[in-house]
């Protein structure tokens, strides 16, 4: 039986994850939940789930749900808040498998607590691997602590490693959507609005994804993880774009064999897949081999998305350039959706941050920290 700590239990991932919960209930139970700011839906979790220790984001929302459940006549949840919270959750003695899912690096320090504390780690928070990669990967391989990711491309390629070795492998091809402006003539960028940014043609996703996946920056941050995931160079990582994201990846071995994983647009399949592995539990996820009969690909366009552009060069340089390229893009993405500045700002603020980030390779999960908080003030600065 696998207990499962839940770090952003309240969001996509983590109330699929859930869902996966209630359909194995001899496979996996809740042991803990890191719920951040939604009171509601955390007492409902608790409520139905019963975990031993559920974390709030401050302490007053932590208060308020001690009262709730208490009125509810819920008793042996321990309430916690804040960053050590979600720590206490993620290193708890009854959880065996920590499923990452905070959005942003909010979710690093638990996630690398889990790390030390040995926990198999599902992750399906890109931000932690961009920003403290280089830290993570080497924690988890000194402690043998395996680190399946969740995100659909990188589980999609990790499927299609277990049948080469590494030194077998030519490319890592993540696919990409395109987005909404994958035909929008470049002229009218300048014209595009929040609203338009926000309406993904295939996934439904957070706020700030789905403005990344419309600039291919979060596209940049997944061959960043791909690069720290699998252990390698960014040249060995390409993007295509893949207009009907039946393709999740691919990989091209070294003798011209490509495979791909092909499955339906759900996340309960990567996160079971990850919380299953090695095993392959039957599901009622089918995929619908009729949806093969067009495929297309096409190279990305750097002069359309920079983003992309940028998250490469951040890739070759690794360390600080990496942890500002996403540093910079949050408070861009924030600022482009208050309307703020136009689209193409976006590229334009990530790129001057870049250009102002001093090149180093911070050691520690604080060093990393700092870094990312320099970088924030820094794209405000120059937003100002």
């Amino acid at each position: 039986m696998k207990r499962l700590a839940i770090l952003g239990s309240t969001g996509s991932i983590g109330t699929s994850t859930l869902s996966i919960v209630e359909q194995f209930p001899d496979r996996y139970a809740v042991s803990t939940l890191a719920a951040g700011h939604n009171l509601d839906l955390a007492f409902e979790q608790s409520q139905r789930w019963r975990p031993k220790m559920i974390s709030l984001a401050t302490a007053e929302l932590a208060d308020a749900l001690e009262k709730r459940l208490k009125a509810a006549g819920v008793t042996g949840v321990e309430v916690v808040h804040g960053t050590e919270g979600t720590v206490a959750c993620a290193t708890h003695p009854d959880a065996n498998f920590v499923v990452s899912a905070i959005v942003g690096v909010s979710g690093l320090e638990a996630t690398y607590a889990a790390i030390l504390a040995g926990k198999p780690l599902g992750l399906a928070n890109k931000e932690c691997m961009v920003a403290a990669g280089e830290i993570l990967t080497v924690a988890a391989r000194e402690r043998n602590v395996p680190i399946l990711p969740i995100d659909s491309e990188h589980n999609a390629v990790h499927q299609c490693l277990r049948v080469g070795q590494h030194n077998e492998v030519k490319f890592v091809w993540l696919t990409a959507s395109g987005g909404p402006f994958r035909q929008l003539p470049l002229e009218k960028f300048a014209d595009i609005t929040p609203e338009q940014a926000l309406k993904h043609p295939t996934w439904k996703m957070g706020r700030r994804i789905t403005i990344d996946s419309a600039s291919m920056l979060n596209k940049g941050l997944e061959v960043i993880e791909a690069c720290r995931l699998f252990d390698v160079p960014a040249e060995q990582v390409r993007v295509t774009v893949h207009p009907q994201s039946t393709v999740h990846s691919l990989v091209e071995y070294v003798d011209g064999s490509i495979l791909a994983q092909i499955s339906v647009t759900d996340m309960r399949l990567p996160i079971l897949y990850a919380l299953a592995y090695p095993e392959r539990p039957a599901s009622h996820l089918t995929f619908d081999l009729a949806k093969l009969s067009h495929l297309d690909f096409e190279q990305p366009d750097f002069a359309r998305f920079p983003c992309l552009r940028l998250a490469y060069e951040a890739a070759r340089k690794g360390g600080a350039h990496c942890i500002a390229l996403n540093a910079a893009d949050e408070v861009a993405v924030e600022a482009f959706l208050e309307r703020k500045i136009p689209f193409m700002g976006i590229p334009r603020t990530i790129e001057q941050v870049l250009a102002a980030t001093p090149e180093s390779h911070p050691t520690t999960i604080a060093g990393v920290l700092a870094a990312d908080h320099e970088a924030r003030e820094r794209a405000r600065t120059l937003l100002k």
